[in-house]
């Protein structure tokens, strides 16, 4: 079965969430031939003051892009 571990920025509506796993796992149906019932998805909704890139925090200010 598979299992997709998905980490992101909270702040989605469950409504995003609803369309994201159904369009998650019809993609897994259609390309490795798994039943929509073996699919499972975990969401984790992360703060952006713990994730970071490139050593700077989301959470603080962004350079703007030249």
């Amino acid at each position: 079965m598979p299992t997709f571990h998905v980490e992101m920025f909270e702040g989605r509506s469950v409504e995003q969430k609803r369309a994201f796993v159904k369009a998650v796992t019809e993609a897994a149906v259609n390309t490795i031939g798994c039943t929509p019932e073996s699919v499972d998805i975990i969401i984790t909704d992360v703060k952006p003051e713990n994730w970071a890139t490139a050593g700077a925090l989301w959470s603080d200010p962004r350079p703007e892009s030249i």
